[in-house]
């Protein structure tokens, strides 16, 4: 037996009889224990991502708001939904849309707790993420080296590895017998190269070019996506009739399950806009902001601008132009370029390139920020860390010559131990999250803008809300 289908074989265990089960049940206790917070209090979300930062310390509610989307928008978003859509077929796209509106309320418990469980640097910036929340809320330092080993095993080793592998397939178009030929390795060393230079430059830089990219590529794409369904605005309604006819077909789900829609779209929905699994909160803790339930409520539009939109984006340019079913041989970016091309000619092959490129290297570089700050849990070692800048640097450089199947499935499998972890401690801490945000609402109420301080909700445990 292979080490890819030995990686299959695990991978669907794990999310058939776990993940599914957890992820849906999460997001639904929180949902329900929010009252609806990432719906009810939509204004609010709007509001809180453009909140100014008051100091020097950290970075702005926007700016992390935009290293989380660098981390969600990535090549997830086409070349995963793309394969969900070819192995799952059009029912994975209603599958993930669920997810992520589910999903959105466990981004915010998540995230509120990594603002409410932040340390101050000595630089004066801030770190955090759930291996500090479950070191200093469920007093288990344990547990959350477990849990930072898996993140850093996940997005430094697992999701940068498939980032570089992404933007290596995109040159499938242009160059003959690609694999056999030196430009993986070619692209590898740009890669690393780019990527020391940034992951030595710290966390303002990264954030200023997430806040730059990562808007600019998402309007780009979100464009081509609208575009294509004015163009075939028509086939709308056969298609979202289909997408429900194949969520929805239940004896084709269940008789199986581990390659239904159902099973691929949760799959790929988490995979892309991480809601849950524990990523997004090192972002949001780094924020600098009044009130902890303000980051978290902005991290809710984080969820819906990679899902709801991007995602959407992809699925529509799939199903609009029906390649998937006419060429079988299609996969991953090479079968959104060809779906492009179909609709526009062969030169907005380019175009989507470029677009892949971007997502996939904003991506490298918001993985990266996520890494670091587990890294810095572990040790604070400074020998430490810049060992492991140049490890994650020379894996992007591996990652561009993985096998697809190898690539999808590792980064499946440490994505899926760390969302364990996460969603465990979560909902164990969820009453915190919760109790901050009846403060936040409390404080609105009175017509004040919400100012927090450990001492509102009863805990003497937090470093910067004293």
């Amino acid at each position: 037996m292979s080490v890819a289908s030995i990686l299959t074989k695990f991978d669907d265990v794990l999310y058939t009889w776990c993940l599914i089960y957890m992820l849906a049940g999460a997001g639904i206790f929180f949902t329900v224990r929010t009252r609806f917070v990432q719906l009810r209090l939509l204004k609010d979300c709007f509001k809180c991502m453009f909140e100014k930062k008051t100091s020097e310390n950290g970075i702005s509610s926007f700016q992390a708001l935009m290293i989380a989307t660098a981390s969600r928008v990535g090549t997830g978003n086409m070349a995963g939904v793309a394969t969900a859509i070819v192995v799952g077929g059009p029912g994975a796209a209603f599958w993930m849309w669920l997810m992520a509106i589910l999903g959105a309320a466990s981004a915010f418990v998540e995230s509120t707790l990594a603002q409410i469980y932040k340390t101050r640097e000595s630089d004066g910036s801030f770190k955090g993420g759930p291996a500090y929340y479950i070191e200093r809320a469920l007093h288990a330092r344990w547990l959350g080296i477990i849990f930072a080993i898996s993140l850093i095993a996940t997005f430094a080793f697992g999701f940068n590895g498939l980032q570089a592998y992404n933007i290596f397939s995109t040159m499938e178009y242009y160059i003959p017998n690609l694999h056999s030929s030196p430009v993986p390795l070619v692209i590898g060393v740009i890669l690393l190269i780019a990527s020391l230079y940034l992951f030595f430059a710290g966390s303002e830089k990264i954030g200023w070019l997430s806040s730059v990219l990562v808007p600019v590529m998402s309007v780009m794409y979100i464009a081509m996506g609208l575009l294509i369904i004015v163009l075939n605005f028509s086939q709308i309604p056969a298609v979202l009739a289909s997408v429900l006819r194949s969520a929805f077909d239940f004896k084709a789900i269940f008789g199986g399950f581990t390659g239904s829609c159902m099973v691929y779209g949760i799959k790929r929905g988490l995979f892309s806009n991480e809601a849950g699994m524990g990523s997004a909160p090192n972002a949001s803790a780094s924020a600098e902001v009044s009130h902890p339930a303000k980051q978290g409520l902005a991290q809710i539009i984080s969820v819906y601008i990679d899902t709801l939109m991007i995602c959407s984006a992809t699925v529509f340019i799939l199903l609009l132009t029906g390649v998937y079913k006419t060429d079988s041989t299609l996969n991953g970016i090479p079968l959104l370029q060809q779906s492009v091309a179909h609709q526009f000619g062969s030169w907005s092959i380019h175009i989507i390139t470029v677009a892949v490129c971007m997502f996939a290297f904003t991506s490298i570089v918001g993985n990266y920020f996520y890494a670091e700050a587990n890294i810095l849990f572990i040790s604070k070692n400074k020998a430490v860390l810049t060992i492991f800048r140049i490890a994650a640097a020379i894996m992007i450089m591996v990652g561009a010559m993985n096998s697809m199947d190898v690539a999808w499935s590792l980064a499946d499998i440490t994505m899926g131990l760390e969302a364990v972890v996460n969603i465990i401690a979560i909902v164990l801490l969820s009453r915190i999250a919760i109790a901050a945000l009846k403060d936040y609402e409390s404080q609105k109420a009175k017509g004040v803008d919400p100012v927090f301080h450990e001492k509102n909700i009863g805990l003497n445990n937090t470093d910067v809300w004293k």
